[in-house]
């Protein structure tokens, strides 16, 4: 096990079939640290209105998070718009996970980092529900055939991991502009506030440059890109992708047991 100062998580969507609870207990069984930051859509209370999908793994992911917290870990968990519900216990401990809004984590050189959702800076989410919904649906359907895509992958050898969604969201020139003007937005937001770099997630776009003048980092997901953001002992900040990892094919409620693997 690999031992860092801090864990930043975002968008495991916990409660629904797409999220990949077994590449995340993987990475924890990787990685230790003094913080882990969860930023939000960590329960998808969305998708959990229409039809619920616990397995056992996600229920392990959940029992490591709690341990973790109870072990001197501090946990820090900022609700995203899929589990807005968790906003209104803002200052709240559940299990010792302490719930904020918009906290700030200051790197061992010194350097702060705000640390958001990010919903609140897409303009869709925070103006257009109905819009947001139906894009949340039309994600779920993409989502359906990845994981069939996924299913014939293995069945014909292929290893590794695959995004639809992904290769979409990179092809499609709109959904391109839409992921650049988030990133700017939150970018800005955070050289005004005076902070050295912002971390975030909600787009499923892991990211690491310099915008407006400061550091923007997303995590992520648990769903398509499987990744995150550790800060090292010595304060360097590092985006990590498990997606490349390769899983052995399990059947769903089933934790796959996987030699210990670090992809940067």
């Amino acid at each position: 096990m690999t031992k860092v100062r801090a864990i930043f998580i975002s968008d495991l969507h916990l409660g629904t079939r797409h999220c990949q609870a077994e590449r995340l207990l993987e990475f924890l069984r990787d990685y230790e640290s003094d913080y882990l930051y969860l930023l939000g859509d960590i329960i998808d209370l969305w998708a959990m209105g229409r039809a619920i999908h616990w397995t056992p793994a996600q229920n392990t992911v959940v029992q490591k998070l709690l341990k973790r917290a109870r072990h001197g870990v501090r946990v820090t968990l900022v609700p995203g718009n899929h589990d807005e519900a968790l906003r209104e216990y803002e200052g709240v401990s559940f299990g010792h996970i302490r719930v904020a809004r918009a906290p700030v984590h200051h790197t061992v050189d010194g350097l702060r980092y705000l640390l958001i959702h990010g919903d609140a800076f897409d303009q869709i989410a925070r103006y257009h529900r109905l819009l947001s919904l139906l894009g949340d649906h039309g994600y779920g359907v993409l989502m359906n055939l990845n994981q069939l895509m996924s299913h014939l992958r293995r069945a014909m050898g292929v290893a590794g991991h695959w995004s639809l969604a992904g290769a979409v969201k990179r092809r499609l020139k709109r959904a391109v502009i839409y992921v650049r003007e988030y990133e700017l937005a939150v970018a800005r937001h955070a050289a005004e506030q005076g902070f050295d770099g912002v971390i975030c997630g909600h787009v499923h776009v892991g990211a690491d440059h310099t915008l407006a003048g400061v550091r923007y980092m997303n995590c992520g997901d648990w769903v398509e890109t499987c990744s995150a953001i550790v800060e090292h002992l010595d304060g360097r900040m590092e985006w990590l992708d498990r997606a490349s990892v390769v899983l052995p094919f399990v059947h769903e409620g089933q934790i796959a047991a996987v030699p210990s693997s670090k992809v940067s």
